[in-house]
């Protein structure tokens, strides 16, 4: 069995995804990694799928499938997967070598202990094109270091401070075990991938290394603001399945405060950008489509939509009439420069 394995969901990638698979390349025989082609049709990625998988047949699978999406292509390395761990990197990024080593070296160490791992957080960095500096986002001051620890050792996660798919290496039996299915041609899956298996997760380890680095620039890229927008009705799928899930399980989450609040919190998150971003489009159709969310939320659990619509954010985010809109944009930029979220 493989420590790791790594799956790479590619949809018409030929340009960048070579530089994604060579900085994975380094981690050997402990790792498999699956180049998942999700249907491209326009260039070579299942050519450069199938060349890498001859050249490397014991590191790398090809797998070839109809085009679903990005969560389809998850699903399908997570359905494919035989290492013990399981990570995505998208065809678009790349991790640091000296880091990679270092995380595998730790999986190595803490599965021959007595506990087992569920989850391992790392941090990402931002590579936003065009800007210098690079974002770091870590996790210094919220999780405990160099132990094994639960929810419960947690300290508050800050609004705007959260896991997101490039932090998390999940035990790979865990994201079977917790049934989850991502839907097809839809994007914003990640979030529901950081989110619906957490109450399965019980002993989690922090390593404090810039491991994942995430590119941001395409115009075409899926966090662009003009694309997230052309793509609403995705956001709001993923926002209401999210509202679905905790307020379905709810009462079980709640025996463990720590993670519910976080849960709530990201939650949170999710309802502002996907209200912003209505907000921001300025149509009568899309602020109809904010309160038919924000009514939504408050059908599924009213105690959930009194939190949110009366915390800072949520408040920002229904202020009424056209100076209460301009308000809620002012917000949302304010937003993006907190939460890099596009």
């Amino acid at each position: 069995m493989k420590l790791l394995s790594i799956a790479i969901p590619c949809y018409n990638s030929e340009n960048y995804m070579r530089k994604c698979v060579e900085s994975l390349l380094v981690g050997g025989e402990d790792v498999e990694i699956l180049i998942v082609d999700d249907g491209s049709t326009k260039d070579r990625t299942a050519e450069i799928a199938d060349e890498y998988a001859a050249n490397y047949p014991s590191i790398v699978k090809a797998i070839h499938k109809e085009n679903g999406g990005h969560g389809s292509a998850v699903n399908a390395g997570i359905a494919n997967a035989t290492g013990l761990y399981f990570k995505v990197v998208d065809s678009d990024d790349w991790v640091k070598q000296e880091a990679y080593l270092q995380i595998l070296d730790k999986l190595k160490e803490l599965i021959g202990g007595d506990t087992m791992l569920d989850m391992l957080v790392s941090n990402f960095v931002y590579e936003k094109e065009g800007e210098r500096r690079k974002k770091v986002m870590h996790y210094r001051h919220i999780l405990p270091q160099d132990e094994m620890f639960t929810w419960g050792d947690c300290h508050h996660f800050r609004k705007g401070h959260y896991i997101l798919m490039h932090s998390v290496i999940f035990r790979t039996k865990l994201l079977r075990d917790c049934g989850m299915q991502l839907p097809e041609h839809t994007f914003y899956v990640d979030n529901l991938y950081v989110y619906e298996p957490l109450p399965y997760v019980r002993n989690i380890y922090y390593l404090d290394v810039n491991f994942y680095r995430y590119y941001i620039g395409r115009e075409d890229q899926s966090v662009n603001e003009s694309v997230m927008i052309g793509r609403i009705d995705q956001q709001l799928t993923v926002n209401r399945l999210m509202i679905d899930y905790l307020a379905e399980h709810k009462y079980e989450i709640y025996k463990n405060k720590r993670l519910y609040q976080y849960m709530r919190n990201y939650l949170e998150i999710i309802m502002t950008v996907s209200s912003a971003l209505l907000i921001r489009s300025g149509t009568e159709e899309h602020l109809d489509m904010k309160k038919a969310l924000w009514q939504y939320l408050k059908d599924k659990d009213k105690g959930l939509y009194f939190y949110m619509r009366h915390g800072i954010m949520g408040g920002a985010m229904n202020l009424p009439g056209r100076g209460g809109r301009k308000i809620s944009v002012d917000a949302y930029l304010v937003c993006q420069r907190i939460f890099k979220f596009n």
